[in-house]
């Protein structure tokens, strides 16, 4: 079970970014975001009753649709004003994020990670365009000793200015 929130917050948390990296013509407000990867194919279907205690441990479990993972994120209109830095350096995963560049509407960087738990290079690319995103992710490298060869594609709607009872993203975010 906390395999599972953990992978759902990573991948929550890593579409965000990606998202976020593109901020400058991201809008504040309620987003719909799908994430898309072999990973979240292979990860093991949740009971109802697994879901329920994941909403208890406040964890906004998404839903699942075609192999990919869907969710609603609000982007605060602070989050969405810091467009021109890399929101995540994922310190407690040893991952930091370099070699960030943005040219118009869209953006590239690559991530290092050099820690015994995980190691290895990837590189984010995205786009944005007001109310919608996309990016692609690819990572190779180490986890726990395991080789790993990812790739995540990340796109995203702008659905409404107000968030309603949806938590802002600031708040998933790791603090520094």
């Amino acid at each position: 079970m906390r395999m599972i929130a953990a992978s759902i917050l990573s991948f929550s948390i890593f579409g965000l970014s990606a998202g976020a990296m593109a901020a400058e013509q991201m809008k504040p407000g309620l987003w719909e975001m799908t994430m898309k990867s072999d990973a979240i194919k292979a990860m093991p279907k949740m009971s109802p009753q697994q879901m329920e205690q994941m909403k208890k441990m406040g964890v906004n479990v998404p839903q699942m649709q075609d192999g990919a993972m869907v969710h609603k994120v609000c982007i605060s209109k602070e989050m969405a004003a810091r467009g021109d830095q890399p929101p995540m350096e994922r310190r407690e995963a040893g991952c930091t994020a370099k070699n960030f560049q943005r040219s118009g509407n869209g953006f590239s960087v690559d991530i290092v990670c050099d820690t015994p738990q995980m190691k290895g290079t990837g590189t984010s690319k995205g786009t944005a365009t007001g109310d919608t995103m996309s990016s692609t992710y690819d990572f190779k490298g180490t986890a726990h000793g395991r080789p790993i060869n990812q790739h995540h594609e990340t796109s995203g709607k702008w659905l409404s200015a107000d968030c309603g009872s949806v938590k802002s993203a600031d708040a998933m975010m790791p603090k520094k």
